[in-house]
């Protein structure tokens, strides 16, 4: 089984939009777990534009599934996740002006550094992923980090669906097998929707979980959050 985590980073930008409380964060939270949910997913960034650092603390009491919380690990962030200890840390290397993530950890160059970030957050039993570009030297350094988990970014496999995602979707493959080898479990997100999930989670071995906000909270909007999580939830445990 392949576990949903549902990143509310966009819930939080539409409530943010007006100011108040409307959409209730905390409220959509629990509804999203009620609907079948695996998890929920946010990424605090430090201009707080969409989640806020209170809403980690919030969350803490009403996420009974699992919480991750994705981030560059600057000292506020990693203070952060230190306080609230979730079930789940994932590290991204995002510069302070970027719009969204758009690459993975140049692990090679970066894993002496993450090795020792992610030995803090193992002492507090927090489990540790790293956001990874599908290339097998980033998977090989990976685990040089000791990290649990790596997870796929998978823009390039999204980007590539309509035209080449079985030569595409290979590269994913072989990351994938690299990692379990390695002892690493694999999570994967960026750009999965409707349209493309079913044929990633087919051909993917050893996936644990997919992290899907920005294409989710769209697609509810035509169809509603309730059925769109349980087409997600069927789609990739066919």
């Amino acid at each position: 089984m392949t576990k949903l985590s549902v990143n509310i980073n966009k819930v939080a930008t539409l409530r943010n939009a007006r100011g108040g409380n409307n959409p209730d964060l905390l409220k959509v939270a629990k509804d999203i777990q009620n609907f079948g949910a695996d998890g929920i997913t946010i990424h605090p960034r430090p201009d707080e534009r969409h989640i806020k650092y209170s809403d980690a603390i919030n969350l803490k009491d009403v996420v009974h599934t699992e919480l991750n919380i994705e981030g560059n690990p600057i000292d506020k962030f990693v203070e952060l996740v230190l306080n609230v200890k979730p079930e789940q840390v994932t590290l991204v290397p995002d510069s302070v002006d970027v719009l969204t993530s758009n690459a993975g950890w140049n692990t090679k160059k970066e894993y002496k550094y993450l090795r020792d970030v992610i030995e803090v957050f193992k002492k507090e039993d927090i489990r540790t992923s790293i956001f990874v570009d599908p290339d097998i030297e980033s998977i090989k350094y990976a685990e040089k980090t000791n990290c649990d988990r790596i997870e796929l970014y998978t823009e390039l496999y999204a980007n590539n669906y309509d035209t080449q995602k079985e030569k595409t979707i290979e590269l994913y493959i072989n990351c994938s097998k690299l990692a379990n080898k390695l002892g690493m479990q694999v999570n994967a997100g960026h750009d999965l929707n409707l349209k493309n999930i079913e044929f990633f989670s087919k051909n993917m071995p050893f996936l644990d979980e997919v992290s899907i906000g920005h294409a989710l909270i769209s697609e509810s909007l035509y169809i509603g959050l309730e059925n769109v999580i349980n087409l997600y939830i069927n789609k990739l445990n066919k």
